[in-house]
């Protein structure tokens, strides 16, 4: 598969979304914005938002949502690249957004649960009801670490539910093309869990055997998982870190690693007419690759 480089020098890039005029969105999570690079390969900056974005999704109303993880602190490499660790002075928790593309303007659409404020928002996506199911990485420093949630919330502001407490870091989450299934990958576990729903943002009970839900794989060896995205036949296709590349998951637990030429992939998503355009994002370095797809990757409810 010929994997083509269309940016560097990008501020950690995450949360790619294929447009419907050819362009691509994405964060950028330590230059805190999300960004556009037009089918010319023209970047412009969509919208500052602060602290740490980190996932992104068009939703029902044609608006972009960012999952802001709130900032990290950035620890210098011997390459001179900079690595997300960390919490900063200014952190004051996480947040999920709404950016209006026309206007560029930001709203924070939610801050807390229950009185419970959000840690690290990292990756959402929306069901075909308007609401959308998103992963809280939580936060870490040298001492200890937050265990993760998995939430939903619906995109008027008005609901936000913990559906699925105490997952170890859940990075990157999709839905099954039949829209039954939530997957979540969860980051240093290295293993991708189906959670079965019922309903909008109501989820099948966790088994009895303290499993939080489905175990659909895990990793071989040391590499962890970041976001994903989800073939139209089915497979999982996670972003992954250290052996870089995308492990591509079947829902039965079949697994094959394509290889990218970074070292921190991040995140990938689908696009084109026959949705085998695919964008890949590499938070170190800085890059952003686009590809042809050997199969059709699921449209999204929502597009823009």
């Amino acid at each position: 598969m010929n994997i083509e480089r269309i940016a560097g020098n990008l501020g950690f890039p995450e949360g790619p979304v294929a447009m419907d005029d050819g362009s691509v969105l994405f964060v950028e999570i330590r230059n805190q914005c999300l960004s556009r690079i037009d089918r010319n390969g023209v970047k412009s900056i969509v919208a500052e938002l602060g602290g740490g974005p980190n996932g992104a999704a068009i939703g029902p109303d044609g608006a972009v949502y960012v999952a802001n993880n709130g900032g990290f602190t950035w620890t210098p490499l011997e390459s001179g690249e900079l690595l997300p660790h960390g919490i900063p002075d200014d952190y004051v928790g996480g947040s999920i957004q709404r950016v209006d593309l026309n206007t560029g303007k930001s709203v924070t659409l939610y801050t807390e649960c229950e009185g419970v404020k959000l840690k690290g928002p990292n990756d959402l996506v929306f069901d075909q009801y308007g609401g959308f199911y998103f992963t809280d990485f939580g936060k870490a420093t040298d001492e200890w670490r937050h265990f993760g949630d998995l939430y939903y919330a619906r995109a008027d502001g008005s609901l936000i539910a913990k559906v699925r407490a105490q997952l170890w870091q859940p990075n990157g989450v999709g839905l099954s093309p039949d829209g039954k299934t939530v997957y979540v990958a969860e980051a240093y576990t290295s293993r991708l869990w189906g959670f079965d729903i019922i309903g909008p943002g109501v989820l099948v009970p966790p088994p009895a055997d303290m499993t939080p839900g489905r175990h659909i794989w895990s990793a071989p060896g040391y590499r962890l998982l970041d976001s994903l995205a989800v073939e139209a036949g089915g497979n999982v296709c996670i972003a992954t870190v250290v052996d870089g590349g995308v492990s591509v998951v079947s829902p039965a637990g079949d697994y094959e690693h394509v290889p990218v030429p970074a070292f921190l992939i991040t995140n990938i998503c689908f696009g084109g007419e026959d949705m085998r355009t695919t964008w890949i994002t590499a938070g170190l370095p800085g890059q952003l690759f686009k590809a042809r797809w050997p199969r059709e990757g699921l449209r999204l409810n929502y597009n823009a």
